[in-house]
């Protein structure tokens, strides 16, 4: 385990550093968008199109594992939504909050902090299963949630928001960089030497950048959280939720993948290992983006990521030592 926490570490500490950093005011709030846009639009899409050019294509394109991963992702939406509704304390929880908080009980951090941590711990083979999951949560996920989101508006705002989604996913630059990561990988094609020597060196900073920018994201949105003080969460509002998506989405996909594995589907315990760990990582971060703009409470998903990131240390170690001592 100490061998294990050796490994991590040093990745949470990456995300601890942009969180104090911009709690401290050594990173101005102003300046955190810069730093996403960095990441969003050039070191992270230069990093998986790498790794998905590097990615024989059949693992890229693996339908059992692609159907085990969405069906864990949408049950993980629909206990949340269900039990978000059911357990209501004192008041209305709407179908805007309830989906918010699905998707960030369904939606991992694989980006920032999941391929990194993946190929330290499995190596290159894990990147191809954990691209396969960020194309279904951007794609698919996501857009379920945010139609899930507009039903106390009607069914007309729903399919407007789904539009909406699918939009933002056509602007978004990861799906893109993976698309043409399959497409070189399939092709077999390398791109000159300089421009690939350009792409080697943002996507080298990937890692270390995203994990700082998500530090200071998660300390921008718990600021902004405290100071709206007509929306105090309990604790009882947000806690559980961050324990599902720590506990409960990784054992749920585990059983799922060995279940399907049981009755015939072609998965290989390498991919599944791959996945459940990615299960295993804390909620996305881009969330507290997504419910910002559709006008949940942004204060309990920040609370919700919050909390979920800096459990994910003890409980991602613990599953990454269940797993790879089995």
């Amino acid at each position: 385990m100490l061998a294990i926490l050796r490994v991590t570490f040093p990745f949470f500490a990456l995300v601890a550093c942009g969180f104090f950093a911009a709690r401290r005011g050594l990173l101005p709030l102003q300046a955190i968008p810069g730093l996403n846009t960095f990441v969003l639009f050039f070191a992270l899409p230069c990093m998986l199109y790498r790794f998905g050019s590097s990615t024989p294509i059949a693992v890229l394109l693996d339908p059992a594992l692609a159907l085990v991963y969405l069906v864990s992702a949408l049950t993980m939406v629909v206990l949340v939504v269900v039990l978000t509704r059911n357990a209501q304390r004192g008041g209305h929880i709407g179908w805007n909050d309830a989906a918010m908080g699905a998707l960030v009980g369904a939606f991992p951090n694989t980006g920032f902090m999941g391929v990194p941590l993946l190929v330290a711990f499995l190596g290159a083979a894990s990147v191809g299963p954990a691209i396969l999951t960020i194309v279904i949560d951007i794609v698919l996920t996501s857009s379920l949630c945010i139609a899930l989101s507009r039903l106390d508006r009607g069914s007309g705002d729903a399919w407007a928001a789904v539009r909406s989604a699918l939009a933002g996913v056509a602007s978004n630059p990861m799906p893109w960089s993976i698309l043409l990561g399959a497409v070189a990988s399939a092709g077999g094609w390398m791109l000159p030497a300089p421009m690939a020597a350009t792409v080697g060196l943002l996507a080298d900073s990937a890692s270390p950048v995203a994990l700082f920018t998500l530090g200071a994201v998660l300390a921008r949105s718990h600021l902004l959280a405290q100071q709206d003080a007509a929306h105090a969460v309990p604790w009882q509002d947000f806690v559980p939720i961050a324990l599902a998506k720590l506990l409960l989405h990784p054992v749920l996909l585990l059983g799922l993948a060995y279940g399907g594995r049981a009755l015939g589907l072609p998965l290989e315990p390498a991919a599944i290992t791959a996945v459940v760990l990615v299960a295993a990582l804390p909620s996305a971060g881009n969330v507290t983006l997504l419910a910002e703009r559709f006008g949940a409470n942004n204060g309990r998903i920040a609370r919700i990521i919050l909390v979920a990131t800096v459990g994910a240390f003890f409980t991602f170690s613990a599953t990454v030592a269940l797993l790879l001592d089995r």
